[in-house]
Order: structure tokens, then sequence, then C-alpha cells
């Protein structure tokens, strides 16, 4: 599985930003797709995350509510719909798979580039 993830950008707090993460290669209904952040300094952190195939969604309480996450079978991706972004929001965003197991927890076997967010107060 190979992950890229796009979409990223410079906007104003308050502002809306899409990234997508475009799948190649084979994902099974149980493969679970997560969003992950990294702002400077600090550690990688779960986000949001959805199961490919039933569509399960489990979110991080930081972004609840603000960001809804998607799958579109059409295109294979995973979409990440970012609204009332905060400062706090600012990192570089990745876009990650695994087979089964946990939907939040960080050991993902697949990893995408990361997509730089800023968010400016």
């Amino acid at each position: 599985v190979q992950l890229q993830a796009s979409g990223g950008g410079l906007v104003q707090a308050g502002a809306s930003l899409r990234l997508s993460c475009a799948s190649s290669g084979r994902t099974f209904s149980s493969y679970r797709m997560g969003w992950f952040r990294q702002a400077p300094g600090k550690e990688r952190e779960f986000v949001a995350a959805i199961t490919w195939g039933g569509g399960i969604t489990y979110y991080a309480d930081s972004v609840k509510g603000r960001f809804t996450i998607s799958r579109d079978y059409a295109k294979n991706t995973v979409n990440l719909q970012m609204n009332s972004l905060k400062p706090e929001d600012t990192a570089v965003y990745f876009c990650a798979a695994r087979p089964g197991g946990s939907l939040y927890s960080i050991d993902y076997d697949y990893w995408g580039q990361g997509t730089q967010v800023t968010v400016s107060s």
C-alpha cells in the first residue's frame, strides 16, 4: 500500500482546508485509514481515522466537531475536511493505513509523506 497526501496550505484562523490521501495497492474492508499530525517539537499525534469497509470513524477530542474524515471508493482516497481551523492545528499532517487493529494508536503499517498545514492567527 502506498499513500500520497495532498491539500495542505496556509490559511487564516477560522478557514477550512480539505486534505486527501490517495491509496495505491489493495485495501480491504478491514483496513483502517488514519490521519495523524506532528507540530514542531512535538510528538506525532492521532487526529482521525475511519474503517475502509464499514465507515466507522474516530476522532481526537481536539478536532471533534470541526474535522470530518470520509472515504471515496471510486477514487480510492480518504479525505479530511478541516473546518474552523485554529493556530494550534498547525502541523505536518500524515495519512496512514493498517490492515486491522486500533483506529487511534500510532503503530500504523503504512505512511504517506506529510503535507504542511499552517494556520495563522
